[in-house]
């Protein structure tokens, strides 16, 4: 018997679902052909935000590889779009002339991204945020642009000018309503929302009505109903999405906002489908992965004979995490009428939580700052729960919080785990008993569990816990040191340390790495690991260094360098400014800049004249590019200025002096001011000192880059050499336990920084780990004497570097 023919139009989330669901009901059953427009395989849309913050790239979002389509015979076509189907002829007709036959057809063509129907939309710098191709849009825009304007405060919108804000852009989100995310949250919701995004460094312009965008062949600003304007280099539009039903229209399907269908995702032509958004059901056109996911496998019975489980509707929840932010909100949450409210409001803590019920049921809910109990509150509105007998306000307290009981072990075995996917907690733990699924991989594979948004990723490892018992094995599900590797970082400096390992590629031997030269990401972490257990003894690997490391400078985008000479405290003389002043005029430096860090950058040195700029100027490198301290920033202090308390200048000298070239996991900042006006930003550095009257503050762990972060308050001591005695033990233990390429900020966040006092205020502790950065200290040399000085070192590095941009 011959394979009918089924036809896919359309390669995203919701139309490869159903294709996945099928194969589950009647692997052999079809032959199946995919249409797509992009240029890539099924990836996961959801997590475009990601890609845009830095968090994680395009092939870490891709849910079914090309090797996937292979296995299952599945015929894929990409860069083609569908521009025809005739329903009599059951044959459709892509852009380019391909032609392909079908018995059953099913149309899931997503939807378009709104663009404001206002002059200057097709400016250059004017973007949606609905593929790939937009977020490499953005990315490149970040590169050579400074201020962004996203239109739209919803939830899409948030999530680009948080991803612009790591990019380094200044954002501001222009937003019709009166409130952020009007659709998904109440107002008090919308407001610490609000409040907490302007922290992290998002502006905010609400009830403003753009009219035009304004620029010669590119975006120069935005004009607004009330005759403001805003300047900006990128205007992002995130102001809803429509249906795309062009090709159904021209089918001759039947079409409102969206495509109808009945109960089975049927349209009115016989053996046409659609499902995803551009499907409308009961006047809904959904837009939230979720219920695409529910059509799936309704669709996908249908498809296979068997009408057994109708499409119902969906109630649709909104899960928001925006840089530590958590939002959740479900059901029908705004009160009035018939409909009643339960509130908590923890102002200190920034805590919100309220349901909505209608009679005996609960039928909405809204969270703010904590949303762990978020998958019960939905599962009691999805299934109208009878709550009247239960104490109201315990449904607002994580299960079994005061306990220590696990919220996971607390749940029943219908509730929903994996809201994406709708997978619930009993087909997780089936998947443990019956499919050996034994980590989060496996169940991800077994029934799609954390697939999407991977929110659940952590439940799921709890309950596989709980569920093996002692058959439960951590170290399936520990973060390992890269992919060349199954060992942790622990695990690794634990092997150094006890096998006295010497060599990155002894390291490699003995711990049996999967490649036998590592890659760009464990080689300089092992060179890291191996120099901070072993200062005296190890000799540093050179090639193990990223090329700014290793030519000491810092590589621009049309090949030269930059070259930064350390300044002490950002103090200088006149004698180091005629020196530089000199070798930009020999080397035609393109452009001298003062850094944010009080040095001088030489811009535009070509890379075989480094050697011979290093030597004329005869100072010391100032580290921009390394993972070391970069720079101490100061204030001019009680010398100077009426408000100083303290000797800045000295202290931050003095710190400089006594860190300079010490290897760490990250690049680490540090500032001195004088007094709590705060000149040198204390507030925002690694370590940061503030002098006080009687003593200084030390703040540590903040951030001021794209991951903004006020430092926190470390402790108070009465003198210089208490703050230097301080500070070496903080980096030093820093040092030792941080992971290469953790930032303080969230190395911080990582240890605890309770945990961290107990360390550093312990006198023994502070002794012992100043000893240790003694050691380190001892073993440090200005990089470009070394090299200067050993032709045959000069020419090796110079040979064995080769410049890519």
């Amino acid at each position: 018997m011959a394979k009918k023919r089924l036809v896919l139009v359309g390669n995203g989330m919701a139309g490869v679902k159903t294709i996945e669901e099928i194969l589950k009901i009647h692997k052999d059953c079809f032959e199946i052909t995919v249409i797509g427009e992009e240029p890539y395989p099924n990836y996961n849309r959801i997590l475009l935000s990601k890609v845009l913050q830095g968090d994680t790239t395009v092939k870490d979002i891709t849910l079914n590889d090309w090797n996937w389509y292979k296995e299952n015979n599945i015929r894929l076509f990409v860069n083609e779009k569908v521009i025809q189907v005739d329903p009599n002829a059951k044959v459709i007709t892509t852009h380019i002339g391909t032609a392909i036959s079908y018995d059953e057809l099913i149309i899931a063509t997503g939807s378009k991204p709104f663009i404001l129907p206002i002059p200057g939309k097709d400016k250059e710098g004017v973007t949606t945020f609905r593929d790939i191709k937009d977020t490499e849009t953005m990315v490149k825009a970040s590169k050579n642009y400074r201020k962004a304007a996203v239109i739209g405060g919803g939830l899409l919108g948030l999530e680009a000018a948080r991803g612009l804000l790591n990019l380094g852009m200044e954002v501001t989100v222009v937003h019709l309503g009166s409130s952020l995310m009007d659709r998904q949250l109440d107002v008090t919701a919308a407001t610490l929302l609000k409040e907490e995004l302007e922290v992290q460094g998002m502006r905010f312009l609400l009830e403003k009505n753009t009219t035009e965008i304004i620029g010669h062949e590119r975006v120069e600003c935005i004009r607004f109903s009330d005759g403001d304007f805003l300047e900006c280099d990128l205007v992002v539009m995130a102001v809803g999405i429509n249906p795309n039903v062009e090709l159904a229209n021209q089918a001759g399907l039947t079409i409102n906002r969206g495509i109808i269908v009945n109960d089975y995702l049927q349209t009115n032509i016989p053996n046409i489908y659609a499902v995803g958004e551009c499907a409308e059901h009961k006047g809904i056109a959904y837009g939230l992965v979720a219920p695409l996911f529910e059509q799936a496998k309704v669709l996908a019975s249908a498809v296979c004979g068997s009408l057994a489980s109708p499409y119902q509707g969906s109630v649709v929840s909104t899960q928001l995490k925006v840089s530590g932010v958590e939002v959740f909100s479900a059901g029908d949450f705004i009160e009035g009428g018939e409909k009643k409210a339960l509130r908590i409001y923890d102002e200190q803590d920034g805590l919100y939580k309220k349901m909505v019920f209608k009679g005996k049921k609960i039928v909405g809910a809204v969270l703010f700052g904590d949303s762990r109990e978020g998958t019960r509150l939905f599962s009691l509105i999805k299934k109208n729960t009878d709550v009247s007998d239960t104490v109201k306000v315990s449904l607002l307290q994580p299960l079994g919080g005061e306990a220590g009981e696990s919220v996971v072990a607390s749940m029943e075995s219908d509730e929903i785990i994996c809201g994406c996917n709708g997978v619930s907690k009993g087909s997780i733990v089936q998947a443990i008993h019956e499919q050996g699924c034994a980590t989060v991989d496996a169940i991800k594979s077994c029934t799609s569990a954390s697939r999407s948004c991977g929110g659940c990723k952590s439940s799921i490892s709890e309950l596989l816990e709980i569920t093996l018992g002692e058959d439960f094995d951590p170290a399936s599900h520990k973060e390992t040191l890269c992919g060349c590797t199954d060992h942790s970082r622990d695990e690794v400096i634990e092997a150094i340390r006890t096998k006295h390992l010497m060599h990155t590629r002894e390291v490699m031997h003995v711990l049996e790495w999967k490649t036998s030269d590592g890659c760009s990401k464990c080689r300089p972490a092992l060179n890291y690991y191996l120099g901070m257990i072993h200062p005296t003894e190890y000799e540093d690997e050179n090639e193990s260094r990223y090329v700014n490391e290793r030519l000491h400078a810092n590589i621009q985008k049309d090949g030269s360098f930059g070259v930064v000479p350390r300044m002490y405290g950002g103090v200088t003389s006149s004698a180091q400014l005629r020196k530089i002043a000199d070798v930009a005029d020999k080397y035609n430096a393109k452009l001298l800049k003062v850094t944010g860090g009080q040095r001088i950058d030489i811009f535009g040195i070509e890379k075989e004249d480094l050697p011979k700029v290093w030597e004329e100027l005869d100072m010391p490198s100032g580290y921009a590019y390394g993972k070391t301290l970069r720079t101490v920033k100061t204030c001019v202090g009680e010398t100077f200025c009426r408000f100083g308390t303290q000797d800045s200048l000295s202290l931050g000298i003095a710190l400089e002096k006594r860190l300079e070239r010490v290897g760490s996991p990250h690049k680490f900042k540090m500032a001195v001011s004088a007094c709590p006006r705060n000149c040198a930003e204390s507030g925002i550095k690694d370590f940061g000192v503030v002098g006080v009257e009687g003593g200084f503050e030390m703040y540590v762990g903040g951030n001021g880059g794209t991951h903004l972060r006020a430092a926190d308050l470390l402790g108070k001591v009465k003198t210089a050499e208490e703050v230097i005695d301080y500070a070496s033990a903080y980096f030093q233990y820093y040092r030792e336990t941080g992971v290469y390429l953790e930032r303080t900020s969230k190395w911080l966040e990582r240890m605890g920084l309770e945990n961290i006092k107990i360390v550093i205020e312990n006198p023994e502790q502070r002794k012992e780990l100043n000893e240790r950065l003694n050691l380190a200290v001892t073993v440090q040399e200005d990089p470009w004497k070394k090299i200067i000085n050993n032709d045959k070192l000069k020419n090796e590095l110079f040979e064995s570097v080769t410049i890519q941009h």
